[in-house]
Order: structure tokens, then sequence, then C-alpha cells
């Protein structure tokens, strides 16, 4: 079997990069050519397993994370569709081993896939994203497994994606303000857009709304399709309490370890998997939940980076975390979170941070600008649509923050250190604003997903 460590002269990498150079690279939201796509190969999206399908603005990959460990606890042989990838395009294809761990997709399988797509589509117009979408569908429906945990790439209605007829369950996380250009300008509206995954009479699950005009919209979108419906913070919820997590449903309740992914806003994550998973027709144990909370992992989210090359260029001692979140709610998210680590144990703060130009740089870091001593900004690599440093180092002083711009984040990370005064305490130091950037480093630290 193929490794995928080499992902740069893999065969699968190979063909993706022929197909970026005859087909576009963005979104361009429709079925239409997916649709035509799938029908040349046989309708692969209609002869998969049962389909958990996610939709939101944040949560999705650690739901779908908690989805995964879940099912796997319980011995499903679960595939997962996820995007983007970090540091390999084969991390985008989980493939469900029974009774054991998924694993990414063989090279040979992808890029024999891939191939097949190619010719099918026999040149014409389609966007490589729906290409990669065929390609999940393709192999996820030759390799047997119990489950599909399938993650929305854009959006939702016109999502490559979307074409799937009868899920087992929709799913809708938290909604917030982000690819405003595609979705809308305002939270009902890209509400709108997601609640378009949902399909007349099939179950839905709606995650933790922090806006009510969201909620509502997905409230009414699953009464109007009559799906049987249940939501958070009214139909089942999670807590901490003593340590433990408390999960409830209208099946009881259940006394659980905290999630091994940190944050709070992991245990709404961690709810919303368990009920959809009920949802679709899994029996869940609680032997299974305990088992998931102590084993999920998901990187670039709140990862606690703990080994690999970068380390050597940070201060003794210091705390590195790494996290792709990259709009303001996710910012919220993760500056609570570093608030938290903050009242545990004191440390100063700084963040190395790169982003793409479609995000809104000044909300991210309003979010950290009571509790964050310096940001340095940081150039993605292999995009064109990262911010240059300079110009987000500006974006970071509107915030309220002391910025300026590094050629890496090694070179940033060699700065914290020359700044580490003796005696000082060592810094809590966050590297993220972009799940590309976040692959970045994973690459550049040597230790890429798994």
């Amino acid at each position: 079997m193929t490794t995928m460590n080499e992902t740069a002269t893999s065969e699968a990498e190979r063909e993706i990069e022929k197909l970026m150079a005859l087909h576009p690279k963005g979104f361009d939201l429709s079925l239409e050519r997916i649709t035509r796509l799938l029908d040349i190969l046989g309708n692969p999206h209609r002869k998969l397993p049962p389909v958990i399908h996610v939709a939101g603005t944040n949560g999705k990959g650690s739901f779908t994370a908690f989805c995964r460990a879940l099912l796997e606890a319980g011995g499903y042989a679960t595939h997962v569709h996820t995007s983007p990838h970090l540091v390999n395009w084969h991390e985008r294809y989980r493939i469900g081993v029974r009774g054991g761990r998924s694993q990414p997709v063989d090279d040979a399988l992808f890029a024999d896939a891939l191939r097949r797509i190619a010719a099918a589509n026999n040149g014409q117009m389609i966007t490589v994203f729906e290409i990669l979408t065929a390609a999940t569908f393709l192999l996820f429906s030759e390799q047997p497994a119990d489950v599909v945990v399938l993650e929305v790439g854009l959006g939702g209605r016109f999502d490559a994606t979307n074409v799937i007829p009868d899920p087992a369950v929709s799913v809708v996380m938290p909604i917030a303000l982000d690819h405003q250009a595609y979705l809308g300008d305002r939270v009902e509206l890209i509400a709108a857009e997601k609640a378009g995954i949902m399909k007349r009479g099939r179950p839905v699950v709606i995650g933790h709304q922090e806006f009510e005009a969201a909620r509502e919209v997905l409230v009414s979108t699953a009464e109007r399709l009559g799906c049987p419906m249940t939501v958070y913070g009214q139909d089942f919820s999670a807590h901490e309490e003593f340590g433990r997590l408390i999960y409830q449903d209208e099946f009881g309740l259940n006394d659980l370890p905290l999630p091994r992914l940190p944050g709070r806003h992991q245990y709404a994550n961690a709810a919303a998997a368990i009920r959809a998973v009920k949802a679709a027709g899994f029996a869940v144990t609680e032997a299974m939940m305990e088992k998931a909370m102590a084993t999920v992992e998901w990187p670039a989210r709140l990862q606690k980076l703990t080994e690999g090359k970068l380390l050597e260029y940070a201060p003794e001692g210091a705390e590195i975390w790494l996290d792709g979140g990259h709009n303001p709610a996710g910012g919220e998210v993760i500056a609570e979170a570093m608030a938290a680590f903050e009242e545990r144990q004191s440390r100063p703060l700084y963040l190395i941070t790169g982003m793409i130009n479609t995000k809104d740089p000044v909300g991210y870091f309003r979010a950290f600008a009571d509790i964050a001593e310096h940001v340095f900004t940081v150039r993605i690599r292999g995009s064109e649509s990262g911010f240059d440093p300079v110009a987000l180092a500006h974006y970071a002083f509107d915030a309220g923050l002391v910025a300026e711009p590094a050629g890496s984040a090694a070179e940033a990370l060699q700065e914290i250190t020359r700044r580490q005064l003796p005696g000082g305490a060592p810094p809590r130091i966050l590297i993220g604003g972009s799940l590309y950037f976040a692959g970045n480093v994973l690459a550049d630290n040597g230790t890429p997903p798994a």
C-alpha cells in the first residue's frame, strides 16, 4: 500500500495537478455539472451506506471527528469525507475499517478513481472541487462500509455533496458570517443556504445556534419539509459538571468523561454527534460514548503541539497550540479557550497568524484584543488568496493588537524566543487563522495528520 507522507510525488497528486491545469479551482455553486458526471459514472451517490450529511459555518470538522470516534467505538466501518485537507489531499477521504480505525485513502486507489472520473467527464466544464466530490462518491460506493459521514464543502443547497437523495440524517452545526460573497451577508441568508441539505421527511439535527434568527430559519425549514427534528438546547444538550460531561436527550442522561478535544464549545459538538448517530438509526451505548470522548482526534482544532521540528525554535517550556479557526465566531471560541487556559496557568499569549483574504481579519483579531501580548503575521505558502503579512499586521493593529510581519512560523517562534525574559513565565503561543496555514505548519513541523 502506498503511504501518504510523500504527497508531492504521489500518483494521485499528479492526477490532481493535471485536473487543476484544465479546470477552475474555485467554487461555482450549481448541481448540474456534478449530477451529469455522476450519471455517466453510474450514480455512485445512490449506492452508499447510510449517510450523515453535515453543514454549518463552525464545528463541522469537530462534529465529524466525534461521529467517527463514536461509530468506530461501536465497531462500525465509517467512511469520512472532510474538506479542506491540511497536508495531504488523501485526508479528505477516510476509508472505513470494520472493527478498526478508518484510514486515509490508498494512493493508487485514489489515483485510479481520479483517472476514471476525468475520462467520464471527457473535458466538459466542471470545477476541480466537483471532480473531487465525485471521487468521494465513487470511492465510498466501491469500498464496503456501514456508514458515511459527509461534510459539506461550502454552503449547502448548491454544494456538490448535496446530490444525496435520502440522508440518514441531515445536521446543521453553528451558523455565523462566513463566505458572504457566496452565501449572503446576514445569518438568516446563510442559514437558508445551509438548510438546503435537509430532505423532505428525513431526520434533522440542529446543533447549537448562537443566533436566534439562524435557528428560526433552520427550524421552520425542517417543519416545512416534514422532517423529524431535534434541536440543541431544546431536545438534547450537554454541559460540564464536576469535571464530567453530562449529555441528555429524550432517551435519558449520560455521565461521560470530558472530550479529549479542548474547549467548552466541544461539549455542544459532541452532543450533536451523539444525537445525530442515534437519529441515523445506530444503537449508541454509554460505553461507545465514553470511548469516543477519550479517543476523538481532530488535527488543527486546538491541537497542542508536543513534538516536531518547529518546537526547536520556541522558548523552552512554551505551550504551543494550533487551530484553523478563521472567522470572527471561530476567533471568539478560540479566545475563550485561551482565556480558560490563562485562568488555570498564567502565561503571556502570542499569536502567529496567516489568513485567507476572503475572511474578516479585524473581526477575528478583535476576539484576542484583551488577552494577546503580540501578533506575528505570516504568508500562507502555496495559496494565491493569502493576506500579505504587512496588510494582515495592519488589520491586527486596527483590532487593538500590537503586530508585525514575519517570514515564517519558525521565524516568529525564534523572535518570541529572543523576547523571552530570564525567569519569565514560558509563553503560550497560538498558531492559526486558517486551515491552510495550519496545514503549512503541520507540514513544516513534520507531523501531518495520520
